[in-house]
């Protein structure tokens, strides 16, 4: 492999247009295809297996509508004196029940009072997910805002129907993530040119990979929040690979090498890292597989082919970049010369290396207390996953800016908190017996609040029973009586009988997919473990080394659910993230962030064994090895680091609190892998190891391939490191 990046490295250099012509005539083709025969990104969340998943197939093979969504319209006179026995407003809710009820795919319309004559609530049934799209949602919006103006009440809508299709407003802060990486590629680089690159690079990724995602959807289910998930995770591994490679580009630019030869020896060098990294987080992604939720792994799908591409961007766009390039990425300009003027910006420059090697020698001749102090505050930050609750929060915890929030809020007042996530049994039995044993336990449950029969049509062979819980949505003590109900309230009633019943709806599908994901998570981590594991030593041909990774990278991604645990449901710091309430874990954050984390993790592990290794390989001293390592790589992985933490962090101040949370977890994961990982216990516990880090059985190093990540070309000989890197 080294071979071949290296000659591809030099060709793309030599003849940088033939590749960036190959770009060029790809993205336009991706794109076009992408938006002529591209395939609507799926919104099913199906849990195949589950007892929410069972009622909703009960429902769909009796061919009803009443297991399709909902939309909810609440409404409430301005006037706070003024009830709906009063004539205005309630001449002004018949109007507005007939605007909605005329929305596109409304099926059924149905309208309640609260008891206090305050609150009233249009509930709009609608088909199966799959047979609705964002047009119906902007229809029904567009009668609300017909309905407003003039009218006595102030109406609010939410429900299923928003929360599958309402798309997330534009984010400021995914602007400012990018803004700001552009500034730490500034500081690092010292010029616009070299900065810019590294974003070039990434953003031509992302359109390419974002645009395959239909395409891709025409084989597999692409759930519609891929793009947003992949965005976040593109832009950072690109930028990163990118930036790897140009940081060893202008390192053999500096020890004397052509540019032609540099970006030979470049993508030779880190070009390998970047093939082993980007080959992990995508086996890693992909693990998602093992999660037993399709949606789930159709997303990993999505994520992992953004990745590939961003890999291949890094590899095959950004050398023709470096040729077209040249000596304008290394020479010294307006803005290096304004940089040059900060108080002691050339010193910093000129002395880090050196200062990363102090720091490598002070770590390793303290490694025993390095260690232990590194491991405990990591596993402090862990220890918070212990009261970890899975979830997904409702309406009620988004801003109050939001009419969602309004809709949820009056809906609470009026009726109670269990009437904005209420239940579906899904009878296979039309018997009134049946029906009125089973109206009669639900209504004698302490947890729910009131059961009503769904009216369907005559030929119906399912009864739907919708039951009210006494509690919110996200308690606790829903999920409490929703097992209550499967396991002794449903079977004691229906015993007997013959027929059977299924709990569904929205807070009952939550429920069981966090319960899925207690159940498959510990499979995803064994298994993504174990092909990284065995990927990392056959790169590095060590068996200590990919177990002590496996080891930390757990511990990093621990203590990134544990800050998780810490804001969003104990709620320390939350309102500094817009955060207006407490909220559960959203069911399938784990399982992604474990994904993506661990590839990411592995990214900077990657970078820094492949300079130990190189190191090792020269000299054979194992102790100073690690602090070259150390020394010469510490700074890329700090402002690679700082890119992603910026990036990530963008998505942190949006609205959508999905992205909120997956940004918070992955933003702190990098940092603190960044810091505590790879710059205390990585060199510490290599430094305690000693040779042992190298030690693999002869009989295995006889059975596993070689992909060994070596020094330049085959036949070239390796550039000595510079004892400092100019970036300015």
């Amino acid at each position: 492999m080294s071979s071949l990046l290296y000659r591809w490295g030099r060709w793309s250099a030599r003849r940088p247009w033939p590749a960036l012509g190959a770009w060029l005539l790809v993205s336009v083709l991706v794109v076009a295809a992408s938006v002529g025969v591209g395939r609507t990104l799926d919104d099913t969340m199906a849990a195949p297996g589950t007892d929410s998943q069972a009622a909703a197939d009960l429902l769909a093979a009796d061919g009803t509508d009443r297991g399709g969504l909902t939309a909810y319209v609440a409404a409430t006179p301005r006037d706070p004196a003024v009830t709906f026995d009063d004539a205005t407003p309630a001449a002004d809710l018949r109007a507005l029940r007939d605007r909605v009820a005329g929305a596109d795919a409304v099926v059924t319309s149905t309208e309640v009072v609260s008891p206090d004559r305050r609150v009233a609530v249009v509930t709009l049934s609608y088909p199966p997910i799959e047979e609705l799209g964002h047009g119906d949602l902007v229809s029904l919006k567009d009668a609300l805002d017909a309905a407003r103006p003039g009218s006595s009440l102030q109406i609010e809508a939410g429900g299923d129907l928003y929360f599958s299709f309402e798309e997330p407003t534009t984010n400021v802060g995914e602007v400012l993530g990018l803004v700001a990486a552009l500034v730490i590629l500034l500081l690092a680089f010292g010029s616009l040119l070299a900065a810019g690159l590294p974003l070039a690079v990434a953003l031509v990724g992302l359109l390419v990979g974002a645009s395959l995602l239909p395409l891709v959807a025409h084989l597999v289910a692409i759930p519609s929040w891929t793009p947003a998930m992949a965005a976040m995770v593109g832009l950072g591994v690109g930028i990163d690979y990118a930036l790897l490679l140009l940081t060893r580009f202008r390192e053999q630019r500096a020890a004397g090498a052509p540019v032609t030869e540099a970006v030979g020896q470049a993508l030779a060098t880190a070009g390998q890292s970047v093939v082993v990294a980007g080959g992990i987080v995508v086996v890693a992604i992909l693990g998602l597989a093992f999660a037993g939720l399709p949606f789930v792994a159709a997303g990993g799908v999505g994520i992992a082919v953004v990745v590939l591409v961003m890999v291949l961007a890094a590899l095959t766009l950004l050398p023709a970049l470096l040729g077209l390039a040249g000596d304008r990425l290394t020479r010294r300009g307006p803005l290096a010369r304004l940089l040059d003027r900060l108080p002691g910006r050339r010193a910093a420059v000129t002395g880090t290396v050196r200062r990363w090697e102090r720091w490598g020698r002070h770590v390793t001749r303290h490694a025993g207390p390095y260690a232990v102090a590194g491991a405990v505050a990591l596993v402090a930050l862990s220890v918070p996953v212990l009261g970890l609750r899975l979830g997904l929060p409702d309406q009620g915890s988004m801003p109050e800016s939001r009419t969602e929030r309004r809709a949820y809020d009056l809906v609470a007042e009026g009726f109670g908190p269990g009437a904005t996530g209420p239940l579906l049994v899904a009878i296979d039995s039309t018997s009134p017996r049946v029906v009125d044993d089973v109206l009669t336990a639900l209504d004698d449950d302490p947890g729910v609040a009131a059961a009503l029969v769904v009216p369907g049509a005559p030929d119906a062979t399912v009864t739907v029973v919708s039951a009210q819980p006494t509690t919110a949505p996200q308690d606790e003590a829903t999920v409490t009586t929703i097992d209550r109900l499967r396991e002794e309230v449903l079977p004691a009633a229906l015993e007997g009988s013959g027929a059977h019943a299924h709990v569904g709806g929205y807070s009952a599908s939550l429920d069981d997919l966090g319960q899925r994901v207690q159940q498959r998570l510990p499979i995803l981590v064994a298994a993504v473990v174990l092909l990284s594991f065995l990927l990392l030593m056959m790169v590095f041909r060590s068996v200590l080394v990919p177990l002590k990774a496996a080891v930390l990278n757990l511990l990093g991604v621990g203590a990134a659910y544990g800050v998780l645990v810490m804001v969003f449901q104990k709620g320390w710091g939350a309102s500094l993230i817009g955060l207006e309430s407490t909220v559960p874990i959203i069911s399938f954050i784990p399982l992604f962030m474990f994904a993506i984390l661990f590839g990411l993790s592995m990214d900077y592990e990657v970078f820094l064994l492949s300079r130990i290794r190189e190191e090792y390989l020269r000299t054979g001293d194992s102790d100073e090895a690690v602090v070259h390592g150390l020394a010469t790589t510490a700074r890329t992985i700090s402002s690679a680091a700082a890119i992603m933490v910026a990036v990530f962090g963008g998505f942190v101040l949006g609205e959508d609190p999905i992205l909120k949370m997956l940004g918070l977890g992955l933003a702190t994961a990098v940092l603190v892998d960044a810091t505590v990982v790879r710059l205390v216990l990585v060199p510490a516990i290599m430094k305690l190891m000693g040779p042992a880090n190298w030690w693999l059985p002869a009989w295995l190093d006889r059975l596993l391939p070689h992909l060994d990540v070596e020094t330049g070309d085959p036949g070239q000989p390796a550039a000595e490191e510079p004892a400092a890197v100019p970036v300015g």
